[in-house]
């Protein structure tokens, strides 16, 4: 069952590649070589942006809801998800990789952000010099 979750192109993923790209930024993805193997990695920027699933990643959302069975697996599973986002976090700062993290629900469900406002914030980030930048729904 879990072996069918995408982990990589999921639909999120594909509309910040579709907008960045659209508006002039080249990038890699995935890179193996970074800590958390960053959806998309700017070299150009020295920046990295994660498109984080709110389920997969613990995301105090309305898309976030604990799974009625096997409870034990899902705490312990979102806890290790959530301490392998820390670590690697921790890691690309040390490293002078700047960060975003677009959650889930900024791009869907009842509380998403209009496409071209998230991809706008991702744009000025990156012409920015500021070492994070977190999208949520609003």
């Amino acid at each position: 069952m879990m072996s069918r979750i995408r982990g990589a192109n999921t639909k999120p993923e594909l509309l910040l590649r579709k907008g960045l790209h659209a508006l002039g930024f080249r990038f890699r993805l995935h890179d193996r070589s970074l800590p958390g193997k960053p959806d998309i990695v700017l070299p150009r920027f020295k920046a990295v942006i994660f498109a984080h699933g709110c389920f997969w990643h613990g995301h105090d959302c309305h898309l976030f809801k604990w799974p009625s069975t096997r409870p034990e697996f899902w705490q312990a599973k979102i806890a290790r998800n959530r301490t392998v986002d820390e670590r690697a976090e921790a890691a690309l700062a040390e490293a002078g990789w700047r960060q975003a993290v677009v959650w889930e629900c900024a791009l869907k469900g009842k509380t998403r952000l209009p496409l071209e406002e998230v991809i706008t914030a991702c744009a000025e980030w990156l012409r920015s010099d500021r070492p994070r930048l977190e999208i949520r729904g609003g």
